[in-house]
């Protein structure tokens, strides 16, 4: 229950969070996702934070994201990828597209790098593909 205390502190702090910031699709940038329930993926360190892929923007305040993991996968469920992350050079992640979900852009706090056109192409179509029958 700890864990669920400090990530309540942390959410209070983010909800007060009043910038704006410009996403687009294919952006990579941290989120607070915060800690979760179950098996929904859950954020890290202090700030419960993971990075995570823009998908869409939906409005002003809401987007569609999927949050990334350092274990890398690749099936029906996860791609794998790298890019050039800002702060630590060449990554390798997969984007856990199981994960998608609506976000606040109050939980963004700065962008790592962008994921190119190709592998985003794929994250799309797998995506699509949880919803189909």
């Amino acid at each position: 229950m700890e864990k669920f205390d400090k990530w309540n502190r942390v959410k209070k702090d983010t909800e007060q969070n009043r910038r704006k910031l410009g996403v687009r699709p294919r952006d990579i940038f941290w989120a607070k996702i915060g800690q979760n329930i179950g098996s929904e993926e859950y954020g890290k360190d202090k700030n419960f934070a993971r990075p995570i892929i823009i998908i869409r923007k939906l409005t002003s305040d809401l987007f569609i994201g999927i949050p990334l993991t350092s274990t890398i996968k690749n099936n029906d469920y996860f791609h794998s990828f790298e890019y050039t992350n800002k702060s630590n050079g060449l990554t390798k992640n997969s984007a856990m597209i199981l994960q998608v979900r609506s976000y606040s852009i109050k939980r963004l706090m700065n962008k790592t790098g962008v994921i190119n056109k190709d592998d985003f192409k794929i994250i799309i179509e797998k995506s699509k593909k949880l919803f189909d029958d």
